[in-house]
């Protein structure tokens, strides 16, 4: 480290501080054997201090008495002992941390949370997070969905609707979705298989991974919205208490009760980040969301029905920046001249059609795979369309959070989707049975209890979703979800997206190299092949 940025610490000193830091004399170095709110905190300082991080840790932490560093660090006592430690000082941390004045001080810390056995739509709701939260959720590619705990199918018994007259209708409604998709995954398991035998090349691991895979998924629009899941978050400070905010303005009691389980956890961990969502600041934030959302839906529910066509893909582009191959090439332009972005737009103007497409052809270069992003110009084209597609297909989708995208509620009135794979295996009719036994019933509770019949949609049915995306993300969202190892109702709509940004962008759109415009019968197989060429290479 140089000797002009701060006084070197002493080799005492040195061994104070080795323990939380990855070296003790390199200008690049990591934190670690530290809380959240101790990294935060020291961060914090960091950015008001003409000081080097370790000895702001060492003479304003460690040797800070008031700090209780070594209770919080855990060096003496257990975990019980931290918390307590970290209560002593929170007046302390506060100080630090909250005393700046700056929201972005709690983006300093993290935390991770696991949620078991919350809903779908919770699990939605929780990963709705655009910016700070990046959830893992349990896949209905590689799990069944189907066993019993207790006796009982896992899904969530919606309080609401258990109190009415409606307990009995929405347990046997459920209890026959689950006793249908069970009843399935054996007999459409053994026609996928018929219908695609192993071959040589392919071992026993690969082929019963891929087959269950593609059972799974031609069976998972059987499972309702109710269906318990797990689902693993990681965030920031800042993040978790935005969502803690929007957990409690929730039309939905399961939601909200996951909200104060959750701010009860982030508590024990990261305390001084997420201390405002339970705040009388934070209570008005949620009164103020929920007015809001009251708003609309008071509006719409006056507004008179029309036809619910669309277009036969389910994808129909709306609007899209119709000067966005100018706007595009005037970014590429504006790193590299002095110009104001005014007048290099009217040099863009100017040039040639061909002019224009060889400069976009140029700074995409030669992309060797998806994994090759075009650079940030791409984001000055952005594009609108109204989707529709069925419930688990925009649940894959929805992942996509850095666009801008409303759901309509989940309903039936849109109708639900059939594989034709099911209608080729014979099993098309118990299908179709306990969708239409779902519909009756999610009509008899929904003109009572709106927001809680929610909960008895199966994943088969379609919803409608709009999202706005710049070309950008356009290329990493349909490279990736048109990829043939996806499920074919996210490809589906990946391809379609393919085709209308083609129509109206062809120049910007001739880079989407990897898009997969095929149908396959084993989705699964290439990528589990490669699992088993990787194993090898190991060993395993």
């Amino acid at each position: 480290m140089s000797d002009l940025w701060d006084t070197p610490l002493d080799t005492a000193e040195q061994q104070r501080v080795q323990p939380y830091v990855t070296n003790v004399d390199q200008p690049i170095f990591g934190l670690r054997n530290l809380p959240e709110v101790v990294k935060g905190a020291l961060f914090s300082r960091y950015s008001r201090s003409d000081k080097s991080l370790r000895r702001i840790l060492l003479e304003e932490f460690i040797a800070d008495d008031e700090a209780a560093f070594d209770g919080i660090v855990g060096a003496i006592g257990g975990d019980a002992a931290q918390i307590s430690a970290t209560r002593r000082a929170e007046s302390f941390y506060d100080r630090v941390l909250i005393g700046y004045g700056d929201d972005s001080v709690a983006e300093l810390g993290g935390a991770h949370i696991a949620c078991e056995g919350v809903s779908n739509i919770a699990a939605k709701a929780l990963e709705a997070s655009r910016i700070g939260i990046a959830p893992l959720e349990k896949s209905t590619r590689y799990v069944s969905f189907g066993r019993k705990v207790n006796g009982r199918y896992r899904y969530y018994r919606e309080p609401e609707i258990m109190a009415s007259r409606h307990a009995a209708a929405y347990e046997q409604t459920l209890d026959g979705l689950f006793d249908s998709y069970t009843g399935l995954i054996e007999p459409l398991s053994d026609w996928v298989r018929q219908r695609s035998p192993r071959d040589a090349q392919t071992s026993e691991r690969a082929y019963n991974s891929a087959t269950r895979a593609k059972a799974f998924d031609l069976l998972r629009g059987l499972l309702p919205m109710a269906t318990l899941t797990n689902l693993g978050l990681y965030g920031n400070g800042r993040a978790f208490e935005y969502l803690l905010t929007k957990a409690a303005a929730s039309p939905h009691a399961e939601v909200r009760t996951i909200g104060r389980a959750m701010q009860h956890e982030l508590d024990q961990i990261i305390p001084s980040f997420v201390k405002r969502a339970r705040s009388e600041r934070g209570a008005e934030y949620a009164r103020y969301l929920a007015a809001t959302r009251r708003a609309g839906a008071g509006v719409a529910q006056h507004m008179a029905p029309t036809s619910a066509a669309t277009s036969a893909d389910g994808v129909e582009l709306i609007d899209y920046a119709r000067n966005g191959e100018t706007k595009v090439v005037a970014a590429i332009l504006y790193p590299h001249t002095d110009l104001p972005l005014g007048e290099i737009l009217a040099v863009v103007r100017a040039m040639a059609a061909e002019e224009r497409a060889q400069l976009i052809r140029d700074y995409l270069g030669e992309r060797g795979s998806r994994f090759h992003r075009p650079g940030r110009a791409f984001e000055e084209a952005s594009y609108t369309f109204d989707l529709l597609a069925d419930i688990g297909a925009y649940r894959d989708l929805q992942r996509h959070r850095m666009l801008t995208q409303q759901q309509q509620r989940y309903s039936v009135v849109h109708g639900y989707e059939v594989s034709p794979e099911l209608v080729a295996a014979g099993l098309a009719d118990r299908y179709r049975a306990a969708l239409d036994a779902a519909a009756a019933t999610y009509s008899a509770i929904a003109a009572e209890h709106p927001d809680a019949a929610q909960y008895i949609v199966p994943l088969a049915f379609r919803i409608r979703w709009r999202i706005t995306l710049n070309l950008r993300e356009a290329y990493h969202l349909i490279e990736l979800r048109s990829a043939r190892q996806g499920h074919p109702g996210y490809r589906r709509v990946a391809q379609q997206l393919y085709r209308h940004i083609r129509a109206v962008h062809p120049s910007l759109a001739a880079g989407m190299t990897f898009v997969d415009l095929n149908d396959y019968e084993l989705e699964r197989l290439a990528a589990e092949q490669r699992t088993d060429e990787r194993l090898r290479r190991m060993g395993g």
